[in-house]
């Protein structure tokens, strides 16, 4: 009997902790689904309050941000309808990339807040297509922008979305809306681009005679437009790089010993001025590149058909005047020269490549045509990305990366190289005559001893030379080379067929002239 009253006992202790361990248990499933409630609504919260344009706004106090999108049609528009910063910035919310992408600029942004000084960033360079491309999204766009063909839209516009919906792979929405979500100057369409000055000037109605073989002053014929020439002496040089030269690429050797007669060279690139007049006395208006003619010396020059107006603004709202002129193509350069050569009477024409790396050298042998390594001058190293370049002596003669802000300048900023010649590294990278051969080193090592070298007879880009206002210090030795890239540098140009006349995608190369002398030192 007490053995059964013991197990009746003892029964009821173990109902009573097992109905205790199953309300404990309940309660932990209450008090975790409430707190499971709590966190997804503070997380909801925090998703919202980190999403919102006042909290964009604390971490980017630049005016790139905040000032330039209340100016851009995003905000100011007809229809009072606001496009908020993370509709651009971020995934359309609803899948995992919109929480992942957060994460990854949410941590930029802290990072940049936290440890960088704002008054240091270059904050034009950051408005940039290549860029801002990283920071916004084709499926943002199109989930704002459904209907690509609108009433309303324009000529141009149809032209240019029905070349989109063709290249979905190739092309960003923000290849050409990149000032629709900020404001800039860099957008507007410069009308007057090309036309004769209002204001008094003197007009030349003569070239430069010129009868010896000196620096020249040229006056183009109809305008009030002069440039400087350099004479260039002959001499022999050691062209391309040796193996050992710090950030040396395979294409700049090897080395070879080449003789060049002398010549004159435009002591700066091609400028607006310069360019304009040209234009202003060649353009025509509409498209006429299937019906060009070339100009010749029996031509009347009135009458000889110049490039097509620019689709964009050509100077991309970096100044005009003594800076250099850009997004003009390899052609318009060629057709520039004949139509400088024509109206002047000398034999004007692209350098090739080697008087171009004689004229940059102008005697010296180094890495530059002033001293200093490219070690110390370039970001490509993880010493100088976490405390910055050397850049004392090479901002005195280069316009590159470290000290461009990301547009052109004028030449007026730098010192010559010892001929005289101003920006010929830096600034804009500069049009050669010659097809680009990445072993055409080694062709003319085979050859022996070489003259005036004038590149391969064919091929399918140009060489260019000495980097530009975007360059790092690794290119912009007087030995890098570089080449056109047609198709890349026309992607998102919709005409059909394609302008002969200018670029839709580069914005940092330009070129300079040289004259011809056939006479003897």
């Amino acid at each position: 009997m007490i053995l059964k009253k013991f197990f009746f006992f003892l029964k009821g202790i173990i109902k009573t902790i097992f109905r205790f361990i199953f309300w404990i248990f309940k309660k932990k499933i209450f008090i975790g689904i409430l707190a499971g409630i709590v966190l997804t609504v503070l997380f909801n919260v925090g998703i919202k309050y980190s999403s919102s344009d006042k909290f964009c706004e604390s971490c980017h106090v630049h005016p790139h941000s905040t000032l330039s999108w209340k100016k851009s049609g995003h905000f100011d528009n007809k229809s009072g309808v606001t496009v908020h910063c993370i509709e651009c910035h971020l995934p359309p919310s609803g899948n995992y990339k919109y929480y992942t992408e957060k994460a990854r600029l949410g941590a930029q942004d802290a990072y940049g807040k936290l440890f960088k000084d704002i008054s240091k960033i270059n904050w034009d360079e950051k408005s940039t297509l290549n860029h801002a491309g990283s920071y916004t999204y084709d499926e943002s766009c199109i989930h704002c922008h459904e209907n690509l063909f609108p009433i309303g839209l324009s000529k141009k516009g149809e032209d240019a979305h029905l070349y989109y919906t063709r290249k979905t792979d190739e092309i960003l929405c923000i290849n050409c809306h990149l000032y629709t979500g900020h404001y800039s100057e860099n957008a507007r369409q410069e009308f007057d681009f090309g036309q004769k000055p209002t204001e008094a000037k003197i007009i030349y109605k003569k070239p430069a005679t010129v009868t010896e073989f000196e620096n020249y002053t040229e006056y183009i014929p109809n305008s009030s437009v002069k440039f400087d020439m350099i004479a260039i002496p002959g001499g022999t040089f050691t062209m391309g790089s040796p193996d050992k030269e710090p950030l040396r690429n395979y294409d700049e050797g090897p080395q070879i010993r080449v003789d060049i007669s002398p010549f004159w060279m435009g002591k700066v690139e091609v400028t607006w001025d310069e360019f304009e007049a040209f234009y202003a006395q060649t353009h025509v208006e509409g498209r006429t590149d299937t019906q060009i003619q070339l100009v010749s010396t029996d031509s009347d020059v009135d009458a000889v058909t110049g490039p097509t107006p620019p689709y964009g603004n050509p100077g991309q709202g970096f100044g005009k005047g003594d800076r250099p002129a850009i997004t003009m193509t390899h052609y318009t350069a060629e057709f520039y020269c004949q139509w400088l050569s024509d109206v002047t009477g000398k034999k004007y024409r692209l350098p090739t490549e080697a008087e171009w790396e004689y004229a940059c050298r102008a005697g010296t042998e180094g890495a530059y045509f002033f001293d200093g390594n490219p070690k110390k001058f370039t970001r490509h190293s993880f010493w100088n990305r976490m405390f910055g370049p050397d850049t004392a002596t090479i901002n005195s003669y280069i316009i590159y990366k470290e000290n461009s802000m990301a547009k052109t300048q004028p030449f007026s900023s730098t010192k010559p190289n010892p001929f005289g010649l101003y920006n010929m590294l830096g600034n804009v990278k500069e049009f050669c005559r010659d097809w680009y051969a990445p072993n055409i080193y080694m062709t003319y090592h085979n050859q022996g001893s070489i003259k005036d070298p004038a590149g391969p007879e064919s091929g399918k880009e140009h060489v260019i030379r000495g980097g530009s206002f975007n360059s790092d210090a690794a290119y912009v030795r007087s030995a890098a080379r570089d080449y056109t890239q047609y198709n890349k540098w026309m992607r998102t140009d919709p005409q059909m067929p394609k302008s002969l006349w200018w670029y839709s995608d580069v914005v940092d190369v330009g070129f300079r002239v040289v004259c011809e002398y056939d006479g003897e030192e």
